[in-house]
Parts: structure tokens; sequence; C-alpha cells
């Protein structure tokens, strides 16, 4: 299948789409297919829409702007994934903006529209409040990992999620190319840009990451778990 020119993948594991089987199809021709091209925004932070977009292709970042401008990337989505349930559920403005980082395919439904597929589909109710459960889960991750780990382990922690949670990134020269500047990291982690260039330092000496325009190459993706996994003792992970 082809969104104007955008071919669909698979879901990423863990993602809304990979918890549907009978439902997946019959759910997305229900609703609207839209494609953006790269750096378009698709939600902006603030507004109050309701409705919801299901991704079928691509990657966008998802990040917030504090009071004193700086931004916070709160998380990457990618096929498979929902995006704007919070809002359509209770209500609320857009907590959030998500941007493309490539051409994306995306399947837009409006509040009501979805509200009544939850009520009449217990699959897909079920499917959406596994996907919460995990971005639950993920965000309490990310409080002990910033109350406990120092910045190298905080970015490598972040980067293995990232492997884990969207292991369908293209691979290059024997790596997993991660689309993700040094400052995406500063603000997944939130440490200083010149802090998270030091750590980035150190694992490229270590042959553990390559850095490129744009993004990182994870060539040595065990050596980071290992790394990842050096939690103080006494804390565990969720």
């Amino acid at each position: 299948m082809r969104i104007e020119g955008v071919a669909v993948t698979e879901p990423v594991e863990g993602s809304f789409m990979a918890y549907l089987t009978v439902d997946r199809f019959s759910l997305l021709d229900q609703g609207v297919r839209r494609s953006f091209g790269a750096d378009e925004v698709l939600v902006h932070e603030g507004d109050p829409t309701d409705h919801i977009l299901i991704m079928e292709s691509g990657w966008v970042r998802v990040s917030t702007a504090q009071a004193d401008g700086q931004e916070v990337l709160l998380a990457l989505r990618g096929p498979g994934d929902v995006i704007g349930e919070l809002a359509m559920l209770h209500g609320w403005i857009r907590t959030a903006s998500v941007r493309s980082l490539e051409r994306v395919g995306v399947v837009q439904f409006s509040g009501a529209q979805f509200m009544q597929c939850l009520r009449q589909r217990p699959e897909v109710a079920l499917a959406l409040l596994k996907t919460t459960s995990i971005r639950l889960r993920e965000a309490e991750g990310a409080r002990i990992e910033l109350a406990t780990l120092d910045v190298t382990r905080r970015v490598a922690s972040y980067l293995v999620r990232l492997l884990e949670m969207h292991g369908h990134h293209r691979r290059v020269h024997g790596g997993v190319d991660v689309p993700m500047t040094q400052r995406d990291l500063a603000n997944g982690v939130g440490a200083s840009l010149r802090a998270v260039a030091r750590s980035v330092d150190v694992l490229r000496k270590r042959g553990v990451v390559v850095t490129r325009r744009g993004g990182i190459v994870v060539a040595k993706p065990e050596v980071l778990r290992a790394l990842a996994r050096c939690v103080p003792k006494g804390i565990q992970r969720p």
C-alpha cells in the first residue's frame, strides 16, 4: 500500500497498531489518509483540536516548549503509533508539537469518530490502553534515570530505549541509524548540550557510536546496553 507516494511499513513493536489483528485494516479504512513532507508540523502545541493521527509510515519527533524557550524532546514516533490520544480522551489542548523527520503517511480520525470505535470495538480500546501503559512505564523509567544516572549513562539508556522501541531504523555502516542530533539528545535526557557532547564523545572514542550530520549511528548496541544497565545499587528498572 502507498499513501500519495509514501510506502506504508509494518507497525513497530509496542505501537498501537501492533496490538491490533482483525481490526487493523478495517479501522484504518474508516479514517482519512494524509501525507506530510520532511520537517512539517503535524500537530501544534496549544491547539484545541481533538483529532488523532495513526502513523502508517515515516518518523516524527514529539516535543514541548518550556517557559524559557527551551525545547524538550519527549519521544520519537513511527509506524503504528497513535498521536493525539490525550487531547481526544480528555478534551485537552495539545500538550506537545509533532514534526516530521522525513516524509510520513498518517490516517486521521476525528475525536468523535475514534471514540465511537473505542466504544464499539473492545480490541481497539484494549490496544490503546496497552499503548498508554507502555508510555507511562517509559515516563517512570525516565524519571528514575534523571535522578540516579550520570549523563553518559542517561544518554546510553535513552539510545537503548529508542533502539528497543523503534527497531526498524535503517541500518547503515554496520550499525543502526537513529535520526537524532546531539541537541535532541540533550533535550531528551534533560542535560546541557555541552554535557551531552562530552558523553557522546566518550561513546564515540569507544567505538560505540558514530556521529553523522543529523543523526547518530549505534555501532555496538550490545556495549550500549551494558553501559545502560549500570544502574546504582538498589534502583530497579520498571
